[in-house]
């Protein structure tokens, strides 16, 4: 079976396969081919009279990502090495510390730290920068050789120095290398609300286990909860089949998603089936600037089918599909094929997913200071055909005004998450009552 990769940059991502390209050159002019007899006249210059013996396939490589690199940033070229890296992380397990990392301008730069990882229960956050590791400078190395670092011996311990936007002097922090297991689907209980945590769609079974755990919660309660509250902050996103998988179980009708590609003619739309399995019960959707990709998939079609309210911070805005397409045994191409749609039409490319209701997470310090990584962030990434304006960019809304209180006294008040426990509070005085009712009095997200 064919399947389609949505994902954020960093460490964290999914196999998506499709058979080799077989098909030739077609309909290059001229100017084409002297451009690539002096890509080979290069290369033999190169082999030849530089300083150094050079390794062969370390040109092409090299070449083949220079290529890459001028499309957008979620388009790459994987090796052997990359494969069995991609491999680790989505069946397997690792020593390492939950970490999503990407680069910018030679320093390692944090994407999302996985939930109840060493990284995540220290506090690191999207946008950090990790300047050194054990005391060693990382700036100017290769992402691979900062990651091969990081990973370890469960058990073992590395010292990370950290500089935050925000804050006046870098910080060091030291982890604890744990096994890596990713858990796609957490599920708790509070005051009667069912919390589903959805903490990536890189795993093939996440609908599944988004069934167990609705069920799960049912049986717990004994009954059905008030209503559902669906966490995607820091998903950065996985395969679009669990996206949509996800997305209709929560919907009985409607279009979900669409992709297009390259040509007008070239789109492919995917459907809800009929049966809700949280029987039109309220849901709420919580997003931040890490969920990404498949997550804003599910996140706009809950929204825009008037399903749900999308409440949080603007999304990272990730509107691509890539798919990952073998050459060989050991390498593959993973291409940006086409963009997604949510069911009102719009790209969330650049802009992302805006909230219903804008809520800071006020119990992190901080929350203010901290800038967000997002797409519109990273060099070379796509722009949103509807052009998307730079207000929508630079502002992610402003929230209630009654957001006032501080992270020390919501900590004294036992409030550690404020933004999932307004949302529980929310799905709570909400109660019984049709989720329309609460939808009349929200403002839509940008359409």
């Amino acid at each position: 079976m064919n399947k389609t990769l949505l994902r954020s940059v960093g460490l964290v991502g999914a196999v998506a396969l499709i058979p080799a390209f077989t098909t030739a050159f077609a309909a290059v002019d001229v100017g084409t081919y002297k451009e690539l007899d002096q890509f080979m006249t290069v290369f033999e210059r190169v082999r030849s009279d530089y300083v150094d013996k050079v390794d062969d396939r370390a040109l092409i490589k090299g070449a083949i990502d220079g290529m890459l690199a001028s499309l957008d940033p979620h388009s790459s070229y994987l090796d052997a090495r990359d494969r069995a890296n991609m491999r680790t992380q989505t069946q397997g397990a690792y020593g390492g510390l939950g970490l999503s990392v990407t680069q910018e301008d030679g320093a390692v730069k944090i994407m999302t730290a996985q939930e109840d990882t060493p990284a995540s229960r220290a506090g690191l956050k999207s946008g950090d920068f990790i300047t050194h590791l054990n005391g060693n400078l990382l700036y100017g190395g290769t992402l691979d050789e900062a990651v091969d670092q990081m990973r370890g011996k469960p058990g073992s311990k590395i010292l990370l120095t950290i500089v935050r936007p925000g804050r006046d002097k870098p910080f060091d922090v030291t982890l604890t290398r744990e096994l890596i297991q990713l858990k796609p689907v957490k599920w708790e209980v509070k005051g009667q609300v069912g919390i589903i945590n959805i903490n990536t769609f890189v795993n093939s079974n996440t609908g599944d286990a988004v069934r167990s755990a609705i069920s799960g919660i049912q049986k717990s309660i004994g009954h059905d909860p008030l209503g559902y509250v669906i966490d995607l902050r820091s998903n950065p996103g996985g395969l679009l089949d669990q996206a949509i998988d996800v997305s209709d179980i929560f919907l009985d009708h409607g279009e979900i998603v669409s992709q297009r590609g390259r040509e007008k003619s070239d789109i492919e739309q995917r459907y809800a089936t009929p049966g809700d399995l949280a029987h039109g019960l309220p849901i709420i959707v919580l997003v931040d600037a890490g969920s990404a990709s498949a997550a804003e998939i599910v996140a706009g079609a809950l929204q825009d089918d008037k399903r749900a309210l999308v409440m949080g911070e603007r999304s990272f805005g990730k509107g691509s599909v890539q798919t990952v397409i073998e050459l060989s045994d050991n390498t593959a191409l993973k291409l940006t094929t086409a963009r997604y749609y949510t069911p009102s039409g719009r790209s969330v490319q650049e802009g992302g997913i805006k909230p219903d209701i804008i809520v800071p997470q006020l119990t992190d310090p901080d929350y203010k200071d901290r800038p967000r990584l997002r797409e519109a962030d990273l060099r070379r990434h796509l722009i949103n055909e509807a052009k998307v304006d730079d207000k929508v960019l630079m502002d992610d809304g402003k929230p209630d005004p009654r957001f006032q209180l501080t992270a020390e006294t919501l900590k004294k008040q036992g409030i550690e998450d404020f933004q999932l426990d307004y949302a529980v509070k929310t799905i709570a005085r909400m109660g019984e009552a049709p989720l329309r009712t609460a939808l009349a009095g929200a403002k839509r997200g940008a359409r």
